[in-house]
């Protein structure tokens, strides 16, 4: 329960974040920018901070890092080379 009320505040504060930037810079060009670009904000920092929460998010097969315990590498054709017949 502790988990899922840190990471709500977590997303939270990086909604925050991007709808206090959205809107500033958004405010410098009218009020009605100034609105739009503080839910765009807030919406780009909730979504920024869902990737982040944890590892299921979609960038989890890069922090996880290699899969491979073996270190075996598993590509086709990776370093192959041609051989010419002689002629």
């Amino acid at each position: 329960m502790r988990s899922k009320i840190k990471g709500a505040l977590s997303r939270a504060k990086y909604a925050a974040v991007g709808a206090a930037v959205g809107a500033a810079v958004g405010g410098l060009v009218s009020r009605n920018a100034a609105s739009t670009g503080g839910a765009l904000g807030g919406l780009a920092g909730a979504t920024l901070a869902d990737l982040r929460s944890g590892a299921d998010g979609v960038f989890a097969e890069f922090r996880s890092g290699s899969d491979d315990a073996d270190g075996s590498d598993e590509s086709d054709d990776a370093g192959a080379t041609i051989e010419l017949a002689d002629e």
